[in-house]
């Protein structure tokens, strides 16, 4: 499918004849670069080995994220027990500037609340997870509902206990005055910097789709800005190249909400653009035809004066109705004595039995919060499952195996190989050495956890969860 007519128009108008001419080449014709990101709280080596056809791939750095990797070919992720078990994460590599972005907010200073506002599928909230102190709290929001499942599911394989999976819309989070040290807004845009790899994002395209996303764009903004507080950082992205989605709602930013803009240092040899309108503003446009990685542009921005009301800690009435419904319907249980020995450092958790049955343990030093945070936004991840209680029974969650808080020793373990590690996450039953004890065991893979299964003797039932399971067979 060719390049949309009056798109490559107005990118002639914005970048000039040959620069534009550059880019719509490397849209049509221009190879996908395959890029990863390791996870260095589950992966401590500096490099992740991968092989295809019995060959080792190069792997180059990205510049600009000291954990991404370019590989020199697509390896089947998806057949990867790594991959699965959150050791790393396959990013494209414009998308890991947001690292540059976090270096020049925060050279010294520690945050210690981050909004991730329109995060699925999980690419750039794993990355925050990883740049921020661990002590932090990061709360990745996604209005979709099936796209928020995404999201946690990435996040819960990530394994960070400080982090929160929200499904709201940008303005629920208003009331949560000045409670943020930092926001991403990846906001939804016109996909121009797609194009390459996404057809469907070229016949989407119009000016009028443009003109629709500029204004939700703003509405997304003026909707979260409150939640930030005074000198507190906003990054701003889109994966697209015009200036109404990118320059001028900079400048709106900085003129109606009370924005400055933040340079970020860059090295000589990055090949990363700037203010393609003339006006000189410290911004940032990944193009792929000079940069190995999709379109993408970067804003980062200082909140230099308050909005509204200082925190005042209310929640609105209807969603205050709803929490206290649930604290109601809560069975009045005290925790399992065995939570003390599941968990590396249990005296920092604040344990919570959910009206489902499951019990939750979230960061001692940010309960509070996610608490109000519960009274405004749908939560599908609050810090670890860590259990879920069937009559009598009390099942160690998914969410706990993959978890940095579990503590090593909690469990019996089984190394499982490649092969059977391929069969446990397509949820087959496994028939374990007849050494390892009955009950709940650990399996892993090259020492990375990847759920539980319940070994019985004759057999072992497999407990991954089934919206999880792999599909995909060798070829």
């Amino acid at each position: 499918m060719m390049l949309p007519e009056a798109f490559v128009t107005r990118l002639r108008a914005l970048l000039g004849p040959a620069e534009a001419s550059a880019l719509c080449v490397a849209l049509t014709e221009g190879d996908t670069p395959v890029s990863v990101r390791r996870n260095p709280a589950k992966w401590v080596a500096d490099e992740l080995p991968f092989v295809v056809d019995d060959a080792p791939l190069a792997a180059t750095p990205v510049p600009w994220c000291a954990e991404g990797s370019y590989l020199s070919a697509r390896p089947a992720f998806a057949l990867d027990p790594r991959w699965h078990a959150g050791a790393y994460y396959v990013q494209e590599a414009a998308s890991m500037f947001v690292a540059a972005a976090y270096r020049a907010a925060f050279p010294d200073g520690a945050p210690q609340r981050a909004l991730d506002l329109c995060a699925a599928p999980g690419g750039k909230s794993t990355l925050w997870r990883t740049l921020l102190p661990d002590d932090a709290l990061l709360v990745a929001n996604e209005p979709v509902k099936a796209r928020a499942n995404i999201l946690a599911e990435n996040l819960i394989k990530w394994g960070h206990p400080n982090t929160v999976v929200a499904n709201a819309y940008p303005a629920d989070f208003g009331s949560l005055s000045e409670s943020f040290d930092l926001i991403a807004t990846d906001v939804p845009c016109s996909g121009e910097g797609m194009f390459r790899k996404d057809l469907q994002a070229r016949s989407e395209w119009s000016p009028e789709a443009v003109a629709h996303c500029a204004e939700r764009q703003r509405e997304i903004l003026r909707d979260v800005w409150p939640a930030l507080r005074p000198g507190g950082f906003l990054v701003y992205s889109t994966c697209t190249f015009n200036r109404e989605e990118n320059e001028d709602m900079v400048v709106f930013a900085c003129e109606e909400l009370g924005a400055e803009l933040i340079p970020i240092p860059l090295d000589a040899s990055w090949p990363i653009a700037g203010d393609t309108t003339g006006r000189d503003l410290s911004v940032y446009h990944f193009f792929p035809h000079r940069t190995a990685g999709e379109g993408l542009f970067l804003a980062l921005l200082r909140k230099t004066s308050g909005e509204g009301d200082a925190d005042s800690g209310a929640v609105p009435k209807t969603r205050r109705a709803d929490r206290d419904k649930r604290r109601k319907t809560a069975k009045p249980e005290a925790p399992p004595r065995e939570f003390t020995t599941w968990l590396r450092e249990s005296e920092a958790f604040a344990l919570r039995l959910l009206p489902d049955g499951r019990w939750n343990a979230v960061p001692r030093a940010h309960a509070d919060f996610v608490e109000r945070l519960a009274g405004v936004a749908r939560l599908l991840v609050s810090g670890v499952t860590l259990a879920e209680r069937k009559g009598t029974k009390l099942i160690p969650h998914t969410a706990l195996a993959l978890s940095t808080a579990l503590a090593p020793e909690a469990f019996p373990t089984v190394a499982l190989s490649a092969a059977e590690a391929r069969s446990f996450l397509r949820r087959e039953a496994m028939v374990l050495p007849g050494d390892v004890g009955r009950g709940y065991v650990l399996a892993t893979f090259e020492d990375l956890p990847l759920g539980w299964l319940n070994n019985l003797g004759s057999r072992a039932n497999n407990l991954y969860p089934a919206e999880w399971r792999l599909r995909l067979t060798e070829a």
